[in-house]
């Protein structure tokens, strides 16, 4: 009896940790919004069922966009890994953001753009630590545009590596997007594939890297923030 016991108890330990590895854990930010959009559902299904449905779907929806999935990312301290889920939309040399202070020297800019179906939290691309968090407000034009590094809303975080390398990562408001969360603060100690923000419903993310790192993915590549690696830096 034990025995069997024992094995169900197994296998439901089983089920368990196998559905936790299909379903992400939920971003705190999103909490609200489940919540809000769970009490609208039930609220219309006292009149209407199909609404109901409707409602439980859209709620399925926001949950599922608030997801926050587990990565596996790359220990080496020589690189820079993306720091968000989406699409490369360019490679090129810029100027860091100018709230930085950072000089006129460009450095290579790698834009992820991300659509509402992608996974919406932002991961620290290197270990180290925050030197600045700057926000900047400004435009909502679409996230794919160049121009929309220069004009748009944006929260701009400058870091030193382990290694020393200067890195600066941007996370930019887009045509839907209108919200930036941003957990770090000048100062903090970082860990290269941590959560460390979130941008509501569509929007890009920039990454600036020595000039002279080797960049490893084009325009167009998928990216797998925490994971995919994006450059190798330089040696110092």
């Amino acid at each position: 009896m034990t025995v069997d016991r024992d094995k169900n108890s197994g296998a439901v330990s089983h089920f368990i940790d196998l559905a936790r590895g299909f379903i992400p854990p939920m971003h705190p930010a999103g909490r609200p919004f489940v919540a809000g959009a769970a009490v609208a559902t039930l609220l219309v299904r006292r009149f209407s069922r199909r609404a109901g449905v409707v409602g439980a779907l859209l709620t399925a929806w926001v949950a599922w966009f608030f997801r926050e999935p587990r990565r596996t990312t790359p220990t080496r301290d020589d690189v820079a890994v993306a720091p968000a889920d989406g699409t490369v939309s360019h490679v090129v040399e810029a100027v860091p953001p100018a709230e930085l202070g950072l000089g006129d020297v460009p450095m290579t800019r790698i834009s992820v753009f991300l659509t509402v179906f992608d996974v919406h939290v932002q991961r620290v691309p290197v270990s180290g630590a925050v030197r600045q968090v700057s926000y900047r407000p400004g435009k909502f034009l679409s996230a794919d545009l160049d121009k929309a590094s220069e004009d748009n809303e944006r929260n701009t975080v400058w870091l030193t590596s382990t290694r020393g390398h200067e890195v600066v990562v941007v996370q930019i408001a887009g045509l839907i997007a209108r919200r930036i969360v941003c957990h770090v603060a000048d100062g903090d100690r970082v860990e290269a594939g941590r959560t460390y923000g979130l941008i509501r419903f569509g929007s890009r993310v920039d990454l600036y890297v020595p000039r002279d790192s080797r960049v490893l993915v084009e325009a167009g590549q998928r990216t797998i923030g925490g994971e995919t690696v994006l450059a190798e830096l330089p040696e110092l």
